[in-house]
């Protein structure tokens, strides 16, 4: 099973209507919804971008191949006019739609020190390798 995974605010993902697709507040400037492959990944980038973020975050679990818009991968790119280090060639998964909620396996807890860093996941999933 091939599985991404895509940052929110907890509020954010609650406060989406049953069965309603998922925008994020950046997919209209941006033009797709960033992910990754790599939990460790998500953690580097979530501490670039959303360290002075206050609140929850969760991390979904998507199977790509129940992703009813294309999945691209490509060169990082910059999210919300902000751009965080990625490593090496790593290329990204890119959704070029909204994420349909029947695409989402999991919704994971990120778990964050009192200085707002964030650290790890409240449990773990499935693999998400290829």
């Amino acid at each position: 099973m091939a599985y991404i995974l895509h940052l929110v605010q907890a509020d954010v993902f609650r406060s989406l209507a049953p069965g309603a697709a998922y925008r994020p507040s950046g997919f209209e400037t941006d033009g797709f919804i960033h992910c990754t492959r790599e939990p460790e990944v998500l953690l580097q980038i979530a501490n670039a971008l959303y360290n002075d973020t206050p609140g929850d975050f969760v991390a979904l679990l998507i199977d790509e191949h129940k992703v009813s818009a294309p999945v691209i991968y490509e060169s990082p790119a910059p999210a919300g006019g902000r751009v965080a280090d990625a490593p090496g060639t790593t290329r990204f998964p890119h959704i070029y739609g909204p994420l349909n909620q029947e695409a989402i396996v999991d919704i994971v807890p990120v778990v964050r020190a009192a200085d707002g860093r964030f650290t790890g996941y409240m449990r773990t999933w499935p693999s998400v390798e290829h």
